[in-house]
């Protein structure tokens, strides 16, 4: 039947998925009971974990303690052997200590000291009481080596030490000054560089450091008190009076020979020493040269002193020559600059005193002469402090510096000769370096010649009662300061600065021409005119002039020209008496004729017919009165 098909097909799929959930039902009971045996495991597992870490756990823990324990006892053997180790080692550097380091080598006996100073530091660390009389033997054996290490560096030193050398021979052949031997420096270095590492760790100065200074001190002051002394002696000249001239005294080579010996020790100190030493070594080294030094030139001071107007310029000389020391010390080692600033003081101070006290000593010298020269002749006087102001001028530079230091016009005041009180060398730093010292040095020479003609004008006053010869003896004077002046190196310094000269030379010629005015009275006349009779211009007729005078008038033209004639002579004989520098005679002179000769031209076209040129009164006509005046300039 056609109903009943479909029927049968839905009930067949339903068979069929029964079928299949009940496979399903039948995986899923199968899945549950194995999750149960699962866990069931699972738990057994943890129970049996438990176990086993309630097992192993202090296992573990005392495995550990054991480990740290092993560790301990390892580092204790270990400890032990190295505490032993000095102990059982000390014989064998004990044997090399007592060899000394000559014998030994001293690389290996410095390898044996250092390690025995490294077992004595790791024993005191340790602090065990067991070690107390190890570390007291190995104490005793570091001292010893030190010892033998410091007679050794002694030893070296000296055998390489000279008693000393002669400078001269190698300033003279330009030759480096000799220094230690490099196996020396070596060798002295290795041993310097251990003394100073145990002396630090000690807290002491280094012994080698002192023995080195006590060694070689006494060697560079011998080899330079041959020096020292010709500075001494070459400063006592054969004589007295003459001025000091530049590089006459020996300073100049005891400053190389210095120079030289102090550059080379500290260049065998910087070779031997660490850094930090090089300065106390070598201050330590140069402190006998430098007393040495200070006590010449105190002598030298002492001299310069006693002859300050003629040796003034040796303390400028010396000044410059020790600045220059000072500053290439300072440049190449960083020292002596203070002790050398100490030693010169004295000197320096000098030389900044000489300043006001050659102008005082002028005055003094001036006021003290018994006399003057009664012809005007020139006191030496001028002459020798032209030549000192000479003489200063070779020494520009270190004058320069004084100069400065004192400022313009320092030598005025008595406070500033004492100068800068410090013992310091002065800089250009220090001073205003808008200042020119050669500027201020003029000055100082315009107020030395000032003081100079003042001081000889005030003496001439009083000795010389003429006025002529007082102003020859100042115009003397006056030509002598200028010759001098252009005849040096005063020349650039003072050549546009002389409008005192001119001024000294205008007072000196009024004062000798003084004369003129009285001799001038004898050639004026009285012209009495009317309106009638007029004199004519141009030249006068004498003849007619004479005729026109009364008696009277032509007995006063006669006297006129007597007294003339008498005064004029003895004008040239006393002129011609005098002693002139050939400049001041041709400037008198000139003078003399400028005033007197168009005078008496005229006098004489007017008169000279009053005696009809019989000579008897009208002695000198226009020509031979001219070659008389010529004669006065010559």
């Amino acid at each position: 039947m056609a109903v009943g098909l479909p029927n049968s097909g839905t009930h067949a799929m339903d068979e069929e998925a029964r079928a299949e959930v009940d496979v399903l039902n039948s995986r899923l009971d199968k899945t549950a009971q194995l999750t149960k045996k699962i866990q069931a495991c699972l738990g057994r597992l943890e129970a049996t974990g438990q176990s086993v870490r309630d097992v192993a756990g202090p296992l573990s823990g005392e495995t550990k303690r054991l480990q740290v324990l092993g560790k301990n006892i390892d580092a204790v053997i270990t400890a032990i052997d190295r505490l032993r180790q000095p102990a059982d080692s000390k014989n064998d550097e004990e044997q090399v200590v007592r060899s000394g380091p000559e014998k030994a080598g001293l690389s290996n006996y410095l390898a044996s000291v250092k390690r025995l100073n490294k077992s004595l530091a790791d024993m005191q660390a340790s602090n065990l009481r067991a070690n107390q009389n190890t570390m007291a033997d190995l104490g005793r054996l570091i001292k010893s080596g030190n010892a033998q290490l410091e007679n050794y560096f002694d030893q070296l030193l000296r055998a390489e030490t000279p008693r000393s050398v002669e400078p001269l021979h190698f300033i003279t052949k330009d030759k480096p000054f000799p220094v230690l031997g490099q196996d020396k420096i070596t060798r002295l270095g290795l041993i310097s560089a251990y003394i100073a590492t145990s002396s630090k760790q000690s807290g002491q100065e280094s012994p080698v450091a002192r023995l080195y200074g006590e060694i070689r001190g006494p060697y560079i002051s011998s080899s330079l008190v041959n020096l020292a002394a010709a500075s001494v002696n070459t400063a006592k000249k054969k004589n007295p009076n003459a001025v000091y001239r530049a590089g006459t005294n020996g300073i100049g080579t005891y400053a190389q020979g210095l120079e030289g010996m102090f550059l080379a020790e500290y260049e065998n100190i910087c070779s031997i020493f660490t850094r930090e030493d090089w300065g106390i070594v070598f201050q330590a080294t140069c402190q006998a040269a430098l007393a040495e030094l200070a006590r010449t030139l105190r002598e030298l001071n002492a001299h310069i002193k006693s002859h300050l107007t003629t040796d003034c310029a040796l303390s400028y000389e010396v000044t410059e020559i020790i600045t220059a020391l000072s500053a290439k010390l300072e440049t190449r080692t960083g020292e002596l600059k203070s002790s050398l600033a100490a030693a010169l003081k004295p000197i320096r101070d000098t030389a900044k005193m000489s300043l006001a006290e050659l102008l005082e000593e002028t005055k003094r010298k001036i006021s003290s002469l018994p006399a003057l020269p009664q012809d005007g002749a020139p006191t030496p006087m001028v002459a020798e402090t032209m030549q000192r102001l000479q003489s200063m001028v070779e020494f520009i530079r270190p004058i320069s510096s004084i100069m400065i230091s004192l400022g313009d016009g320092g030598w005025k005041s008595p406070a500033a000769m004492g100068g800068r009180s410090a013992d310091t060398i002065p800089s250009l730093a220090s001073f205003d370096v808008g200042a020119d010292g050669k500027d201020i040095f003029a000055h100082y020479c315009l107020d030395t010649i000032e003081v100079l003609l003042s001081s000889l004008d005030q003496k001439a006053r009083m000795m010389l009662k003429n006025k002529a010869v007082a102003g020859v003896f100042i115009a003397n004077s006056v030509v002598i300061i200028r010759r001098m002046i252009w005849d040096s190196e005063l020349a650039p310094l003072l050549n546009s600065r002389l409008d005192i000269l001119e001024q000294w030379r205008k007072r000196a010629t009024a004062s000798y021409t003084d004369i003129c005015r009285d001799i001038s009275v004898y050639l004026f006349d009285t012209i009495h005119t009317s309106r009638t009779a007029r004199p004519t211009s141009g030249p006068a007729d004498s003849a007619s002039v004479v005729k026109a005078l009364g008696s009277k008038d032509r007995e006063k033209i006669k006297e006129k020209f007597t007294n003339f004639n008498n005064a004029f002579e003895e004008l040239v004989s006393k002129h011609k008496s005098y002693s002139m520098e050939r400049e001041v005679r041709a400037m008198f002179g000139e003078d003399i004729r400028q005033k007197l000769q168009p005078l008496y031209d005229r006098f004489w076209d007017r008169y000279h017919e009053i005696d009809k040129g019989k000579g008897k009164y009208v002695k000198y006509d226009k020509s031979s009165i001219a070659a008389v005046f010529l004669s006065l300039a010559s």
